[in-house]
């Protein structure tokens, strides 16, 4: 595990240790950064369930200005604050060591608002998906926002919700992306 691109290109990751958290494959980030980006000029991501940090460190790495990590393990705080260090953002970074529903209402009483959130729950935890929408709702979403929803290939992730439309669905074998772009206020 590594950075793929930008200014950390090629410094590796570490992972957090134990079953608990799956990281992101680097041919699967790879290919995320490519359908988003590649390369930002600004904004702020969210990485909720962030495990070791990977995919927001890759958006800071490729220009994203500022990100906040969310893991209730405390193992995998550990580790963010670890590859943040080592990558040199930690001065872009907030790390929280909290549930992600906690998280989102402290996100939203501090005022951010994101341009990017990764949602990479445990595949077990279908239901942590609707976790866009209560980000939504919080208003910690810019308008246009998006969503990159990494899950198992049959889970059938719904194409149109109530504040989201998925605009590209990618797999990957038994792993599938959603990308999700956040509708503008007002826009049916």
């Amino acid at each position: 595990m590594r950075v793929i691109a930008g200014t950390a290109r090629g410094i590796p990751l570490k992972a957090v240790p134990g079953v608990q958290t799956r990281p992101t494959a680097d041919k699967v980030k790879e290919s995320i950064f490519n359908i988003i980006g590649p390369f930002f000029e600004g904004g702020t991501a969210i990485d909720l369930f962030a495990g070791s940090g990977g995919l927001a460190i890759e958006a800071l790495s490729r220009g994203f200005d500022r990100a906040i990590f969310t893991d209730k393990n405390q193992k995998a705080v550990e580790v963010i604050q670890f590859n943040l260090a080592k990558s040199r953002f930690s001065e872009q970074a907030e790390v929280y060591r909290a549930d992600a529903g906690q998280a989102i209402r402290a996100m939203a009483k501090k005022g951010i608002i994101a341009d990017l959130l990764f949602l990479d729950p445990p595949y077990k935890k279908s239901g942590a998906y609707r976790l866009m929408e209560t980000a939504a709702a919080a208003g910690i979403l810019a308008d246009g926002a998006t969503v990159v929803c990494e899950h198992d290939s049959g889970s059938g992730l719904a194409a149109e919700t109530e504040h989201f439309s998925r605009y590209r669905l990618a797999e990957y074998g038994g792993t599938a992306v959603s990308f999700y772009r956040l509708r503008q206020r007002g826009e049916e």
